[in-house]
């Protein structure tokens, strides 16, 4: 009676695990397919400094890696908002419970670093909402920058993509993270507490058309004025992969891939009305 009793108990527990699991993955398609486009960003070939965990979100995923402390990626998708648009006030940094190493809120005190945003406040609070930009002052969504580029020519580049790429197509699909020095022990002690300080960043800015999608790509290291024209920074997806070692888009066909990842095209995006156009903050 006794062994029925805790089998009984053992196959309930058993169902709950795999009921669980089961929401847990159907919740985590329905992020992705909101959130990415073409597949979630992994790694060419596995390594330490390439291994990472999703962390979902409202609004973003997060592909964050435990040996770098910060995100190696974030997923976003955005669309046009109109002009006046307002967003709620700005939320306070949070710490984030699911990162392995503490990153407290005043980490970054005296580092002479801003707390970066990957996934930017306004374009999620204005697409995706309150919660989710909620959501992008968790520190796991932060990351070091030099005062020039986030303040500056980041901050550019990320209101074009409101203010000029996304009301040119239906919707945008957005990745963006750190590029780190190719040797690890090269960089492993330039730390904001436990949190590695990237050389560069990248962005990338796909317009999903289904047979035709256009793409564009940056990398903009720390060390920027930040007046610069912002087409000076263009480069390939497959630059951008060659340098993070990982793989964006993974489930484009190899045509398609080759096309969108491979060349440098700027025909549809009507870049250089924009590229020499200040910030609304400077």
């Amino acid at each position: 009676m006794h062994w029925r009793r805790q089998g009984r108990r053992l196959g309930i527990a058993v169902l709950f695990v795999i009921v669980g699991t089961g929401l847990w993955e159907f919740q985590g398609r329905q992020h992705q397919d909101a959130y990415t486009w073409q597949g979630v960003p992994t790694w060419e070939e596995f390594r330490p400094t390439t291994f990472h965990r999703v962390l979902r979100n409202d609004g973003f995923l997060v592909g964050w890696s435990d040996v770098r402390v910060g995100a190696l990626w974030v997923s976003y998708q955005v669309k046009a908002v109109p002009d006046n648009t307002r967003i709620g006030g700005r939320p306070n940094f949070q710490a984030d419970w699911r990162t392995l190493w503490p990153v407290d809120t005043d980490s970054y005190s005296g580092s002479g670093y801003d707390r970066g945003h990957l996934a930017p406040n306004y374009a999620i609070a204005a697409v995706h909402g309150r919660s989710a930009q909620i959501d992008t002052f968790l520190m796991s969504n932060i990351t070091p920058q030099r005062p020039n580029l986030n303040r500056q020519l980041w901050q550019r580049l990320e209101e074009s993509v409101m203010d000029h790429f996304a009301p040119r197509f239906e919707r945008l699909q957005v990745i963006t993270g750190p590029i780190y020095p190719e040797r690890f022990m090269d960089n492993v002690f330039n730390r904001v507490g436990f949190v590695e300080v990237p050389q560069a960043f990248y962005k990338i800015i796909v317009a999903p058309h289904d047979e035709a999608p256009l793409a564009l790509a940056f990398i903009m290291p720390q060390d920027v004025r930040g007046n610069e024209p912002l087409d000076d920074y263009l480069v390939t997806i497959d630059d951008i992969e060659a340098q993070t070692g990982l793989n964006f888009f993974p489930d484009l066909t190899p045509t398609m891939e080759a096309v969108l990842e491979g060349e440098l095209r700027t025909q549809g995006w009507a870049l250089e009305e924009i590229a020499r156009r200040p910030g609304r903050y400077q």
